[in-house]
C-alpha cells in the first residue's frame, strides 16, 4: 500500500501560522495535521504501508526532512515530490506519477477523520465520505442499492446527497489512476481551469470502475484557526487515554484539566490550563487561565486569559484577555 499525500497549497486561510510552515505541518494535539493524517489512514488499511509521497510546493529541505520523518515513523519510506504551479487535483497528483502503482490512497492534507472501518483492498476504489446537514457546499456522491457509487455531483444547488467527499481515495490501481490522469493533462480536458480528479474518477467509472464508500464516523477540518482549534479540541479526547510522556513537566501551584496534550520540558506557574489544551516543547506559562487553545513550542505565555486561541513557536504573548491567533516569534502585550 501506498499513500500520496498533496499539499502544495499556501493555507492562506490559516495565516500567520502558514507563513512559516506549510498548513498541513501546523501541530493539532501535539502532532502535525499531515503526521495525524496519515496515521489514521494507516490504521485503517489491511496491509502494511510501504511508502507515502507527499507532493509539495516551494516549503525548503527543513520541511522535506520532517516529513520523510513523518514517514519513516510508521514504517514507511518518505518520498518527496514537487508541483511547481498550481493546475487542480489531477495534476497535483500526478506530480507523484512514480509513486502511482499497486494500491494507493490518495489523501488531501487538509483533514483528519475518525472511522471505525477496515478498508477492503479488494475493491476497485473507495471515496471516504462523511454524512452531513449542507451538502451544497461540497461535492457528493449518490449510492445504487448495492452502496455503488454511481455518480459525483459538486456542490449541488438542490438535494441529490447529504454524503460529502472528504478528499481520500483509495485505487485499487495506482497505474490506471496514473493513466487517467495523464490522459486529462495530454487532452487539456478542465474543469473551471484547472485539471480534476472528478474527471477521471467519471472516467473509471464509464470504464466499469466500481467505487464504494467509505464512511467516517466524524470529518475534521482544518481550513481556518476557529476550526483547527476544534479540531484539536476533538482530537484531545479520540487520545484521552493515550499515554503522554511529558518529560520535564514543571507544575507549580497550578491545575491541569485533562485532557490536554503537552510537550516535554514544558513550565506551568500559578495557572489553570484545560480542558482541550495542547501545549508544545519548551514552553513557559504563568500566571495564566488557558482553555480550548493551540500553543506551539518554545512560547513564553504570562499573564492571559485565553481561550479558543492558537499561539506560534517561539511567541510572547503577555496581560490580555483574547480570543487570538498569534504566528511564529510574534509579541502581543496587554
Amino acid at each position: 500500500m501506498k499513500i500520496i499525500v498533496p499539499m502544495a497549497g499556501i493555507g492562506s486561510r490559516l495565516r500567520p501560522h502558514t507563513l512559516t510552515v506549510p498548513k498541513p505541518l501546523v501541530p493539532v494535539a501535539g502532532k502535525p495535521i499531515v503526521h495525524r493524517l496519515v496515521e489514521d489512514i494507516t490504521k485503517v488499511c489491511n496491509e502494511p504501508v510501504e511508502e507515502i509521497a507527499f507532493i509539495i510546493g516551494n516549503f525548503g529541505d527543513q520541511v522535506k526532512k520532517d516529513l520523510v520523518k513523518v514517514a519513516e515513523s510508521l514504517g514507511a519510506k518518505g518520498t518527496v515530490y514537487h508541483q511547481d504551479e498550481a493546475l487542480g487535483t489531477a495534476h497535483a497528483i500526478l506530480c507523484a506519477k512514480d509513486s502511482l502503482e499497486g494500491n494507493v490512497v490518495v489523501a488531501f492534507a487538509d483533514t483528519l477523520f475518525k472511522a471505525d472501518f477496515t478498508l477492503d483492498a479488494s475493491c476497485d476504489g473507495v471515496i471516504w465520505v462523511s454524512q452531513i446537514d449542507d451538502p451544497s457546499a461540497f461535492g457528493v456522491v449518490k449510492l445504487d442499492g448495492d452502496n455503488v457509487i454511481t455518480n459525483f455531483v459538486e456542490k449541488p444547488a438542490e438535494f441529490v446527497s447529504d454524503l460529502a467527499i472528504i478528499g481520500i481515495y483509495y485505487f485499487k490501481d495506482g497505474s490506471y489512476l496514473k493513466d487517467e490522469l495523464q490522459y486529462l493533462i495530454d487532452n487539456d480536458i478542465k474543469d473551471r481551469g484547472e485539471f480534476q480528479l472528478t474527471d477521471a474518477l467519471e472516467n473509471m467509472k464509464r470504464k466499469g470502475t466500481k467505487f464504494k464508500p467509505g464512511k467516517v464516523i466524524e470529518w475534521l477540518d482544518c481550513g481556518n484557526k476557529d476550526a483547527t482549534v476544534y479540531t484539536n479540541q476533538r482530537v484531545c479526547e479520540f487520545i484521552k487515554d493515550e499515554p503522554q510522556e511529558r518529560s520535564g513537566l514543571v507544575l507549580e501551584n497550578s491545575i491541569l484539566i485533562e485532557p490536554c496534550v503537552v510537550g516535554n520540558n514544558v513550565e506551568i506557574k500559578n495557572s489553570v490550563i484545560g480542558p482541550h489544551v495542547a501545549i508544545g516543547d519548551n514552553t513557559s506559562i504563568g500566571d495564566a487561565v488557558i482553555k480550548n487553545s493551540i500553543i506551539q513550542k518554545n512560547a513564553v505565555i504570562s499573564k492571559v486569559n485565553a481561550a479558543n486561541s492558537m499561539i506560534g513557536n517561539n511567541a510572547k504573548y503577555e496581560g490580555a484577555t483574547k480570543d487570538l491567533s498569534i504566528g511564529d516569534y510574534n509579541v502581543v502585550t496587554g
